[in-house]
């Protein structure tokens, strides 16, 4: 695949995680490694032959805003896309009972990342219609279900999130897009919602006639006014398209893109500024407002929204993973291919050595290897467990599943984002000068990467998040199974000469781990240790990377250069998790008590 090294997916996926041993478990039987390893030829064709060749021409002519208020995108991506509909890979994990194909979320989370190290903007559109329609088919009522799901489902419309509005942020407790009564119809509970969404990933394109809007908003009160906090908050089905029952019968929803965002990177998808319900263009039944339908119960909305939030938090991961394998592949060839410079033990040598006899090239080289498979591990580990989430026999056993996926999911979103952002940076500086430039990969894939730590939630968000909510908040109990496990696998290390050096890092790494979360349940003030979230964040993300690679390097037959690669990560990556942790354990205030004069 663009980017990710086949072979090591193919580890990752049936000799690591055992992928065929899902087919034991009553959702997928009947499927076969073959089937797995079949979907993933296809995906891999179109990344090659459809997403590859509009990645830089998409990159340097972004999405139009045209006259009429519709967006146009690259005709690259819109035919790649739109190929990928066609195919009916939209399709691999929806249940076989609305027309998918009902693989494992393991499988398809591995065919997704050779289409995203291809282009990652084009794909974003199927990823964020597939979370779209898995929140309508879990949430909606069958009518719901048939009028917006199914289009998706079918490739005649792609779905977007809409959650951010100018002045709030990621704070949406804040939103005040507003939701006004509007009565009841075959599809539910229908209101006119009025308001301004930002950063909004696809709303304008050009591949589909429709667009499925799943929008935040607040239902009225009895006085006009909103309710406070995110308790307020529902959710509505919001298409660009009315169906037959809407006011005035099929025709234009109250929806305005109101201008396009231009992004550093990741410009081959549209990122609107959607204005719902301003009539300048169009009045469903002659009245102002959005037509839209709720989805669940009124102040449900955050709660049933994060569904498709955290599964695109672990696609955000998936993504920065495939372009740190693209860019470490990229470098990976340059260093093999480029003389420069005369050896380090040699320096009257009588001609330029390739860049790889250098050892700084090589601790950089080794370093992006160790971040594009670890992180890349790290998704497929959370994809399979969100498969035994769902589809585990027992009731203990999804709970397990769950309380890991829970725990790991800001992990897993931020890790390869902010190491993935990392790696590529050294992509660029193993490449010199020449990687500054436009002529080289390596300088659009930073760009690209750069958006990976922000969207979905910052990494701020995700370690605060983790801190305080997956950690303190339940105990310590789930971290205290993955540090079992993770011991576990320290000490199986121990008792093997090739990995024995894998052990002592390992173990300390968690008993660092382990001691922060417990003085951040002990510390006086609250605050103290959530000013230290990203440091905990960080440190987590790479003992629990540390451990996977570990775990890979244990697999029987696994190939020498896993061995390295585990052996280079735990001497050089794990001892930072000591000085992330030190201010915390440390009970450091600086970041609390400095008065904001001084900032």
């Amino acid at each position: 695949m663009p980017g990710v090294d086949r072979t090591v997916l193919d580890f990752m996926l049936f000799d690591w995680l055992g992928a065929e041993q899902l087919t034991a478990l009553p959702r997928f039987a009947g499927q076969t490694a073959q089937d797995y390893r079949a979907f993933l030829d296809l995906a891999e064709q179109l990344a090659e032959q459809e997403f590859l060749p509009a990645w830089k021409p998409s990159d340097r002519a972004e999405p139009e805003l045209l006259p009429d208020g519709e967006v146009r995108l690259h005709p690259g991506v819109r035919d790649a896309v739109r190929t990928y509909l066609d195919a009916g890979l939209q399709l691999a994990t929806v249940d076989e009972a609305h027309g998918g194909l009902q693989l494992p979320i393991t499988v398809g989370t591995a065919a997704m990342s050779g289409v995203m190290a291809a282009n990652i903007a084009a794909s974003g559109f199927p990823m964020l219609s597939q979370a779209n329609a898995r929140v309508i088919t879990a949430y909606g009522t069958p009518r719901q279900i048939a009028l917006f799901a199914r289009p998706q489902h079918e490739g005649t419309a792609l779905g977007t999130m809409c959650l951010s509005e100018p002045e709030a942020g990621s704070s949406l407790g804040d939103i005040t897009t507003r939701a006004r009564a509007d009565g009841e119809d075959a599809a539910g509970r229908r209101f006119r919602l009025t308001g301004r969404k930002m950063w909004i990933s696809g709303a304008g394109q050009d591949i589909t006639p429709d667009t499925i809007h799943l929008v935040l908003a607040k239902i009225e009160n009895a006085d006009g006014g909103l309710p406070e906090g995110t308790k307020g908050i529902s959710l509505f089905l919001v298409p660009k398209v009315l169906p037959d029952m809407a006011p005035g019968g099929a025709g234009p929803n109250d929806l305005a893109i109101a201008g396009l965002n231009h992004k550093m990177g990741y410009r081959g998808i549209s990122n609107c500024l959607l204005n719902l319900g301003e009539g300048t263009r169009h009045r469903p039944g002659g009245t102002p407002g959005a037509v839209g339908w709720l989805v669940g119960e009124p102040g449900q909305g955050l709660a049933i929204m994060f569904q498709m939030m955290n599964e695109a938090r672990i696609n955000v991961g998936l993504g920065a993973a495939a372009l740190a394998w693209r860019g470490y592949l990229l470098s990976r060839d340059y260093a093999f291919e480029r003389r420069q410079g005369r050896p380090l033990e040699d320096r009257r040598a009588p001609a330029p050595v390739p860049l790889v006899r250098h050892p700084d090239v090589r601790r950089m080289l080794l370093a992006q290897k160790a971040i594009a498979e670890g992180g890349l591990a790290l998704c497929l580990y959370t994809a399979r467990l969100a498969d035994l989430a769902a589809a585990a026999e027992t009731e203990e056993d999804r709970a397990t599943a769950h309380a890991r996926l829970d725990l790991l999911t800001p992990v897993t979103k931020s890790w390869p984002s902010e190491f993935g952002l990392e790696a590529n940076h050294m992509a660029i500086q193993v490449h010199g000068g020449y990687g500054y430039t436009r002529d080289f990969d390596v300088e659009q894939l930073y760009r690209d990467n750069r958006l990976n730590p922000i969207h979905e939630g910052t990494t701020g968000i995700q370690g605060v998040d983790l801190l305080r909510r997956k950690v303190m908040g339940d105990g310590g109990t789930a971290l205290a199974a993955l540090l079992e496990e993770i011991r576990a696998t320290a000490a199986r290390a121990a008792g093997r000469p090739a990995t024995a050096s894998l052990a002592p890092g390992l173990q300390g790494a968690a008993d660092a781990v382990e001691d922060a979360a417990r003085h951040a349940g002990a510390a006086d003030d609250p605050l103290q240790p959530l000013a230290h979230a990203t440091g905990v964040l960080h440190a987590t993300g790479h003992l629990v990377v540390g451990w996977l690679l570990a775990d890979m390097a244990l697999v029987d037959g696994a190939a020498e250069a896993r061995l390295w690669t585990a052996r280079h990560f735990h001497d050089t990556e794990l001892p930072r998790v000591a000085g992330w942790l030190a201010p915390l354990r440390e009970g450091s205030r600086a970041a609390l008590d400095t008065p904001e004069s001084a900032l």
